[in-house]
């Protein structure tokens, strides 16, 4: 199986899980090649953060394969995907209660 993190950024978010809240979270993009299917999935991990440092948890990842089919990268798609990404895990997240604060991102994002 061969995994690339396609995009991956971390942003103030709000969530409590196992009773703890989370402040941060890691957004992903993932692509994964295995005997000829491709597979792309996002994912939101959320985690406890301060001003002064971050305690990453792995007890509270969201994740959802959004499209699995016989073939391989396919770097138009990943722009779609790129393009669509916000509205996708919102509304992932719905149903969990639990949110991302776009506008205030704690890295950059890195791309692969």
């Amino acid at each position: 199986m061969f995994c690339i993190d396609v995009y991956s950024q971390y942003f103030e978010g709000h969530h409590v899980a196992n009773d703890i809240e989370r402040h941060a979270v890691v957004i992903q993009l993932q692509a994964t090649s295995e005997e000829g299917v491709i597979r792309y999935e996002i994912g939101a991990n959320f985690f406890p953060f301060t001003d002064r440092e971050f305690l990453i948890t792995w007890d509270d990842l969201i994740t959802e394969v959004i499209y699995e089919a016989p073939g391989r990268r396919s770097k138009k798609r990943e722009k779609a995907f790129l393009e669509e990404l916000r509205p996708m895990i919102d509304k992932m997240l719905e149903s969990h209660d639990a949110v991302v604060d776009w506008d205030k991102p704690l890295i950059e994002a890195r791309y692969g």
